[in-house]
């Protein structure tokens, strides 16, 4: 055997197909997220990966013993360093089967908690990681470890006499997540505050939701111009990222925010970590939904988003666009095929980020969905433009007027219908 870079954690990723779970998803097409989301994590190198059929899972170790002997011969005979399993592991489970492959082992949750650890780059989303890796760390604190055992003798600031060491570490994890509540409660309301005083110059809120490298950020930085990034991998973006932006093609200001891509069997540790993530989202004057539409399994994709939507109670009357996007990675009956069915829906547009292609019919639309959204601005007009400024008080869109040397000044709260309406006297 050739040794490797002890930098690189060689990784082999298990997707167990349960007999009766997840009949309706393609065991397949999980193994290759499960692959993705491992590739997505900094200096882990997937060196393989298989499905394990089970007719149930065994309360002990997941797998009986021959698979797990089968498992450990694969395992050593690729140098493996680390275990993905996809899908959730007991703790009893995960220190059995560590044991009997003398390796480490992640499951779905703890790989996604990673992912999000290394993303995390505002304050903010430092704290709901942590936060959230505490809460799935709790759970672990079961008897698995043999220092769990162990007597901790009273010594005022761990405990009575005879507490447990698990009680003294899962009385710690509370204390922390007490901690890092309180200092998230900080960050929160200082965004509130930034949010307040957005409002005080309200654009509309446009935001971008869907699966996990639906393309995104890609359509957010051919939209804004920026550089945010945009790889082919999961969870590219965690913090949500917002710009002004004009919308091209004559569309209105707007303020344009790509949030955290959703995945299926999202660990409820990071629903509740991240629903401030998607505040955004709730107070949109617009919801675009991005879908890969290339993707296999776009339909259960979407379903995804549709049930994490809904949980976030976002406001039944709020504007929705369904953007199927990646046209360009379409064949050509595939294209003919999903162009015929979108052009027979309104909310819905074929589009590709990547070459631009649909642009112009999204922006046409979404300026309709927001032209009865009203934003503030402030003009100025000649004294020759008595027309104009009498139209202005005519739609009651004038909030204060000062005169100046060159004409007047108005401060207007008006929809982007009627600046147009205006642009047009």
């Amino acid at each position: 055997m050739t040794s490797h870079d002890p930098a690189v954690t060689r990784a082999w990723v298990l997707h167990p197909d349960i007999y009766g779970q997840n009949d309706d998803r393609d065991p397949k097409r999980a193994l290759e997220e499960a692959v993705a989301l491992g590739v997505a994590l900094p200096g882990l190198d997937v060196v393989g990966s298989e499905i394990v059929r089970l007719p149930k899972p065994h309360p002990g170790a997941l797998f009986g013993s021959g698979k797990i002997e089968e498992l450990k011969a694969r395992l050593e005979a690729n140098e493996v360093d680390l275990v993905l399993i996809d899908g959730p592991v007991t703790p009893v489970q995960q220190r059995n089967l560590e044991k009997a492959w003398g390796l480490k082992l992640l499951d779905r949750t703890g790989l996604i908690l990673e992912i999000f650890s290394d993303r995390a780059a505002t304050r903010e989303g430092v704290l709901q990681v942590e936060m959230a890796a505490l809460s799935y760390q709790r759970t672990r604190l079961v008897r698995a470890w043999t220092h769990l055992e162990r007597q901790r003798g009273g010594l005022g600031f761990v405990g009575g006499p005879g507490e447990t060491q698990i009680e003294a570490d899962r009385r710690a994890i509370d204390d922390q997540l007490v901690r890092l509540r309180r200092q998230l409660e900080k960050v929160v309301k200082t965004r509130t505050l930034h949010r307040a005083a957005r409002a005080k110059v309200p654009f509309p809120i446009v935001a971008l939701v869907g699966y996990t490298n639906a393309g995104k950020s890609t359509l957010f930085n051919r939209l804004t111009g920026s550089d945010v990034m945009a790889k082919d991998m999961l969870f590219a973006t965690l913090d949500p990222t917002m710009r002004k932006v004009s919308l091209p093609h004559g569309g209105p200001d707007v303020i344009l925010s790509d949030t955290v891509g959703f995945i299926s069997d999202l660990p409820t540790e990071l629903v509740a970590a991240f629903r401030a993530t998607l505040e955004e989202v709730v107070s949109a004057d617009l919801v675009v939904h991005v879908r890969d539409i290339s993707h296999p399994e776009t339909e259960e994709q979407a379903r995804d988003v549709e049930a994490i939507l809904e949980s976030l109670d976002v406001a039944e009357g709020t504007p929705r666009i369904e953007l199927w996007n990646k046209a360009d990675l379409l064949d050509p009956e595939a294209r003919e095929t999903f162009a015929n069915q979108a052009a027979r829906r309104e909310e819905v547009i074929l589009v590709s980020a990547v070459s631009g292609e649909g642009m112009e019919a999204f922006v046409d639309q979404a300026t309709e969905a927001l032209s009865g959204v009203q934003h503030e601005a402030t003009i100025t007009l000649g004294f020759g433009e008595g027309r104009r400024r009498a139209w202005l008080f005519d739609q009651g869109v004038v909030e204060a007027e000062r005169q100046t040397d060159e004409g007047w000044e108005f401060d207007l709260r008006w929809t982007a219908r009627q600046a147009g309406q205006f642009q047009d006297l």
